[in-house]
């Protein structure tokens, strides 16, 4: 049973409430704190943002569910990605920046980030705060139950392969497969674990 620590209705966020047939679910990441990326989900533009992710996976393996997956909101901005697609965020810093006077990483917001820090030189960046394994655990069961409630194929690329007809491909990718603009899931994800978690919940299943 998937962990929902909040209903987010409560939040009364953007979304159409047509139904739509999913063929990929998209991870992405937050760029910032929970709390603060929340906050401009409910805020920004006088409460009329409408970029809202179905789900949001918290550094704890918490999983709040903002509307049904098989709606959608304007996420992409692209009506073809945005109707076939389910969006999961997790909450990460994303890519940082090394302060040589104090040897503090912070965020592209200025948030200070104190766990472990992936090296990596990619995307112009080199350092990337690092997912957790609760997240990878409750995102190997959500994925797994929406494979399976919206007959999605469960073909998982990783977040710096080229797939040619992207809005096409029928799986799961992240943001970052779909222009080099974007650089979540970042290279700490570990893409091979969550492959691992995915076969490891279909054995379990059988």
């Amino acid at each position: 049973m998937i962990k929902q620590i909040e209903n987010k209705k409560t939040y009364k966020l953007f979304h159409h409430k047509e139904k739509q047939k999913k063929t990929q679910i998209i991870l992405c990441h937050t760029s910032r704190r929970l709390q603060d990326y929340l906050t401009s989900l409910k805020l920004r533009m006088g409460g009329k943002y409408k970029k809202s992710p179905h789900y949001i996976l918290s550094k704890n393996g918490n999983i709040i569910n903002n509307f049904p997956s098989n709606n959608s909101s304007e996420f992409f901005g692209d009506e073809t990605i945005d109707n076939q697609s389910v969006v999961i965020m997790l909450e990460n810093l994303g890519w940082l920046k090394l302060n040589p006077l104090n040897n503090q990483y912070t965020n592209w917001v200025g948030d200070i980030y104190k766990g472990k820090v992936y090296q990596k030189n990619w995307r112009d960046k080199k350092f990337w705060a690092t997912y957790t394994n609760k997240q990878l655990e409750s995102l190997g069961q959500l994925i797994s139950e929406l494979c399976e409630e919206l007959n999605i194929e469960k073909v998982l690329v990783g977040h710096n392969v080229k797939v040619e007809g992207i809005k096409r491909f029928k799986g799961v990718c992240s943001r970052s497969n779909y222009t080099e603009h974007w650089t979540d899931l970042s290279p700490a994800f570990e893409f091979e674990e969550l492959k691992k978690q995915l076969k490891k919940d279909e054995k379990d299943q059988t």
